[in-house]
């Protein structure tokens, strides 16, 4: 009998579904972005099911975005300076501050950002540095140059562009000795003068994960790359270096933020103070690689990761680092050079 009533047990757990989470929670992230360990706790403390969407350029967000994405999602990961074209366009939703009571624990220069004041529509998720990343050779050291790529006497051979607009018309000017964020006509010249000629030894254009991908399988030597994919490539594969050029380089802060149209705003803002936990950003920030903006998380960051300054860049370089800046109007600037660039 118990054979019999086991065996009906067993079928009726086949055919019967699993009971569906209460709740549910759309997110539109970068890839290998977010730890899925942490997703399921959200999805099991609060009974909710976590649906993710990935992308892997801005261009791409924007675009779904504003083809309806706004009303499908309901959190989004801009880039900083994506964001005050989000609110000038109604795609996100001001945050409810009283329900993401886990904000305090933001670092103070986190707290009131130049793209978002007040933090009115995004909370900082992770924050980085764009650079180089590079196999190294006969164990001699690399200069510490954007002239990687933009020098042909110092090429260390095949390397692959990030398919950013931003990222690469700055490294450019940053080279020339300009400022990153510029809209001089002269100089954004020269900028796309530099990047047409090296498009023409350049292996392509990829996004920053596929670009770690490519120099761990060393298809290429060196890519254009952001400092938490260059982490996690050194740890799986110690041949390789990340470089933040003496020149220069562009600080970047990734947020989130809950979309206007969002059709679970309350799960939405759940999440947001789920993940400024102390103990879970810093698990968020290990898993990425990146350094958290989390004050109260530091504590929980490995010391090693502390030291590494591939993650955590020293005092004197991260004064070097300037923030991508929303150009406004004159972005079409960039868009034209982005345009002539990237024509086949």
């Amino acid at each position: 009998m118990k054979k019999i009533v086991c065996a009906l047990l067993l079928t009726l757990a086949a055919v019967l579904p699993a009971r569906a989470a209460h709740f549910k929670l759309n997110l539109f992230i970068w890839s290998e972005y977010i730890d899925p360990a942490v997703v399921a706790e959200f999805e099991r403390l609060y009974d909710c099911k976590v649906n993710l969407d990935y992308f892997e350029d801005e261009d791409t967000m924007m675009s779904k975005l504003q083809a309806g994405g706004a009303s499908q999602y309901d959190i989004v990961a801009p880039p900083d300076h994506c964001v005050p074209a989000l609110i000038k366009l109604k795609l996100l939703s001001p945050l409810r501050h009283e329900n993401i009571l886990n904000l305090r624990n933001l670092e103070d220069r986190f707290q009131n950002p130049p793209w978002d004041p007040g933090n009115r529509y995004t909370v900082a998720y992770q924050w980085g540095a764009t650079g180089l990343y590079v196999r190294k050779t006969n164990d001699q050291a690399l200069p510490e140059t954007w002239g990687l790529i933009f020098d042909p006497k110092l090429q260390p051979g095949p390397f692959l562009l990030l398919d950013s607009m931003r990222d690469m018309i700055s490294a450019a000017l940053r080279y020339l000795g300009f400022d990153p964020n510029s809209t001089h006509p002269a100089e954004l010249k020269q900028a796309r003068d530099l990047l047409l000629a090296t498009k023409t030894r350049a292996s392509g254009f990829e996004g920053g994960v596929g670009g770690k991908n490519k120099v761990l399988d060393k298809t290429v030597v060196a890519a254009v790359a952001y400092n938490g994919d260059a982490a996690r490539g050194m740890k799986d594969d110690p041949a390789t270096c990340f470089i933040l050029p003496k020149e220069g380089a562009q600080m970047w802060v990734d947020s989130l933020a809950i979309l206007a149209g969002a059709p679970h705003r309350f799960v939405a803002e759940k999440f947001l103070d789920f993940v400024l936990r102390p103990a879970i950003s810093a698990r968020l920030a290990t898993f990425n690689r990146y350094a958290t903006p989390n004050k109260a998380a530091l504590p929980f960051i490995k010391s090693e990761d502390l030291r590494n300054p591939a993650i955590y860049p020293p005092p004197e370089v991260v004064k070097s680092l300037r923030f991508t800046q929303d150009l406004g109007r004159k972005t079409r600037l960039y868009d034209e050079i982005w345009t002539q660039v990237k024509a086949k």
